[in-house]
C-alpha cells in the first residue's frame, strides 16, 4: 500500500458545491492539506470524489468476516459501511458483537456497528442468545458502537413495550441514531413509529409507503441486495427527496459483493437521468451526516477517504483511499488478510428418514409462496403428492419440502411445503437462516434433503447443494455464518454452489439468499421456524392443515 501522504491530479467532484473542476488534492499523514482548482474538467483525467457508503448492511450475510468484507468492498470505491451485527448476535450474543468489533479494528475500512435491538427477533423460535436493554446499554457505551440497530419489533414500539422503549431511550439519551424496520407500516402508525425516535427505514417496497414515512420525518434507505431489491420501485424518490435518502445493500452474498457494491446503484441512478449531485449526495454524504461517520468529504482538514473513478457513467473505481493510503487499485484490493479466530454454537443432530414423515390426509395444506427478490411471502392452499400414507415433495406442482432444524440443541425438524423455488430435483441447505440461524433446507426429494442437511450438521454450518446422492458444500465455521477464508475464495466457491443450485431448476436469482429468509418470522405472511409454521399477520403459529 502507498504511504499516507501524497498528491493527485484529477477532475474534482465537489458534491456540495455541485461542481466538477480539474485540479489537484494534496494530503499529509492521511489529512487533506490542499485542494487546488484549475478550471473546466480535463477529459484526460479521472474523477475524484468522496468514497461510497453502504448505509445499512449485515456483513455476516456476505459470509465474510468484517476485514474480508472490507477487502472486497474497497475494490468498488466503498470506504464505509453501517453494519447491524444482529446475525452473529442471535448466535453468540454480546460475544458475537465483540468478535465483529475486534476483527473490524484490524482494517482501516470504516465500519460503524450498531447495538442489535431485537435479539432474538421473536420468542417463537430457538435462538442462541438474548440481548436485553442492559446489554444494549453496555454496547452503546462502547465507542465503536454508534447507533441502535433496526428496531424490527414495531408492534412493541406502537404498544409502548417497556423493554423496547428502554432500548430506544438508551440510544437517544446518548445522542445516537435509531434505525427502523417496519415493512408496510403507513399512516398514523408510521407517524407514531417515527415519533418514538426512529430515524430510518430500509424495508419500503412501494413509493406510497416511502413517501408516507418521509412525511413522518424518516430517512429512506433504498435497498438493493442479493434477495430484496427495491431500487426499481423507489428510485423516483431521488428527484423528490434526495436529502432524505441513502443507498444500502442490507444483505449481499459474496459473489455479488465481488462484482459490485454501491457504485452499481450510483451508475443505475445516473443512467436513469437522475441528477448526478443528488445521486452522489445519497451515496457519499447523507450517511456521513446522519450517522456522524468519521469519513472524509474531500475538504481541507478531512481524512483523505476517496475514490478515483474513470468516468461518471460506470463509476468503476480506479483507486480507493482510506486516510490517505491507497487500499485498492483497478479492481484489486491492497488490504492484507488478517487472522481469524473461529467461534460457533452448534448442537444440531443428524436427521433420519423418519424425521421427514408427514402423515397424509385429504384436506389441503397451507403452503408458503416465495417470490424472487422479495422477503414477503404469501399463504396458498394446495394438495401435495401422497404415497404410502404420507405427503412427499411434489416437483411437478412446485410443492417442495421446507425444513428448519434447531441448531442450538438436538431436536426433530419442523416441516412445511413451499412453492416458488422451482427445484426439479435435489436439495439446498443453509445455516444462514434469519434471524436465529437455525438450519433451513428445501428439497425436491427426501434422500437429497437428508444428504444436504446432514452435511451441514457434520461440519458445524455452511451451505450445501445435494443432487442425485452427491453433495457439495461451503463450510462457515465462524458462527455458522461466515468463512475464515479470504473473500475471493469464498466468492468463487459460493458462485460454484449457486450455479449448482440453479442447475436443479427454478428461476430464483439468489436461491440461497431467498432460502435464508424463509424462517424470518417478522416478515409476513407465512414462514417456518424450528417450532412450526408461523403466520406473520397474526403473529402466531398455525397448523399445516387448513
Amino acid at each position: 500500500m502507498t504511504q499516507a501522504s501524497g498528491r493527485i491530479a484529477a477532475n474534482i467532484v465537489d458534491i456540495e458545491a455541485r461542481s466538477i473542476r480539474s485540479g489537484a488534492v494534496a494530503w499529509k499523514e492521511g489529512i487533506i492539506t490542499g485542494v487546488e482548482l484549475y478550471g473546466e474538467p480535463d477529459p484526460g483525467l479521472p474523477y475524484l470524489m468522496p468514497g461510497f457508503i453502504d448505509a445499512h448492511v449485515h456483513i455476516e450475510s456476505a459470509m465474510l468476516v468484517p476485514s474480508e468484507f472490507a477487502r472486497l468492498a474497497v475494490r468498488h470505491g466503498t470506504v464505509a459501511a453501517v453494519s447491524d451485527p444482529h446475525e452473529i448476535a442471535n448466535v453468540l450474543g454480546v460475544a458475537g458483537v465483540r468478535f465483529m468489533l475486534d476483527n473490524a479494528a484490524q482494517t482501516p475500512f470504516h465500519i460503524l456497528f450498531g447495538a442489535p435491538s431485537c435479539v432474538p427477533a421473536t420468542s417463537f423460535e430457538t435462538a442462541g442468545a438474548a440481548l436485553d436493554s442492559r446489554d444494549v446499554e453496555k454496547l452503546l457505551d462502547d465507542p465503536r458502537v454508534g447507533y441502535l440497530s433496526e428496531m424490527m419489533n414495531f408492534p412493541g414500539v406502537l404498544s409502548g413495550d417497556p423493554e423496547v422503549m428502554a432500548k430506544i431511550k438508551a440510544a437517544r439519551s446518548r445522542g445516537l441514531p435509531v434505525d427502523g424496520h417496519a415493512p408496510g407500516l403507513t399512516g398514523e402508525a408510521a407517524r407514531r413509529y417515527a415519533a418514538a425516535g426512529i430515524g430510518t427505514d430500509h424495508e419500503c417496497f412501494s413509493l406510497p409507503e416511502a413517501e408516507d414515512k418521509i412525511a413522518a420525518g424518516m430517512h429512506i434507505l433504498i435497498r438493493e441486495g442479493s434477495a430484496a431489491r427495491n431500487f426499481d420501485a423507489l428510485h423516483p424518490l431521488i428527484s423528490r427527496h434526495s436529502e432524505r435518502l441513502m443507498f444500502c445493500s442490507d444483505d449481499k452474498h459474496p459473489d455479488d459483493l465481488a462484482a459490485g457494491h454501491i457504485n452499481q446503484l450510483v451508475a443505475r441512478a445516473v443512467a436513469l437521468g437522475h441528477d448526478l449531485f443528488h445521486v452522489l449526495a445519497i451515496a457519499c454524504l447523507n450517511p456521513v451526516a446522519h450517522y456522524r461517520l468519521p469519513v472524509g468529504r474531500l475538504r481541507i482538514g478531512d481524512a483523505f477517504d476517496a475514490v478515483l473513478v474513470q468516468d461518471l457513467v460506470d463509476f468503476q473505481a480506479r483507486a480507493t483511499y482510506l486516510s490517505g493510503v491507497q487500499v485498492a487499485e483497478s479492481g484489486h484490493s491492497l488490504l492484507p488478510c488478517v487472522p481469524v479466530t473461529r467461534a460457533n454454537r452448534w448442537r444440531a443432530r443428524r436427521i433420519a428418514a423418519d424425521d421427514l414423515e408427514l402423515p397424509a390426509h385429504d384436506r389441503p395444506l397451507r403452503v408458503i409462496q416465495a417470490f424472487d427478490g422479495e422477503l414477503v411471502t404469501r399463504e396458498l392452499r394446495a394438495s401435495p403428492n401422497r404415497s404410502e400414507g404420507r405427503f412427499l415433495p411434489d416437483p411437478e406442482q412446485d410443492l417442495l419440502f421446507l425444513l428448519v432444524l434447531n441448531r442450538y440443541q438436538p431436536a426433530a425438524p419442523a416441516l412445511a411445503f413451499i412453492r416458488g423455488f422451482g427445484l426439479k430435483r435435489g436439495a439446498l441447505a443453509s445455516s444462514v437462516a434469519h434471524d436465529s440461524h437455525n438450519l433451513v433446507a428445501v428439497g425436491a426429494n427426501l434422500d437429497d434433503l437428508l444428504l444436504a442437511v446432514n452435511r451441514l450438521v457434520d461440519c458445524g454450518g455452511g451451505i450445501a447443494v445435494a443432487d442425485s446422492g452427491r453433495v457439495e458444500s461451503l463450510a462457515l465455521p465462524v458462527a455458522g455464518l461466515m468463512s475464515d477464508a479470504d473473500g475471493d475464495t469464498v466468492a468463487t466457491r459460493y458462485a460454484e454452489l449457486n450455479a449448482l443450485a440453479h442447475g436443479l431448476g427454478g428461476g430464483l436469482r439468489a436461491p440461497f439468499m431467498t432460502l435464508s429468509f424463509m424462517a424470518l418470522l417478522v416478515i409476513p405472511e407465512l414462514k417456518l421456524s424450528d417450532q412450526g409454521l408461523f403466520d406473520g399477520r397474526t403473529f402466531g403459529f398455525v397448523g399445516l392443515e387448513t
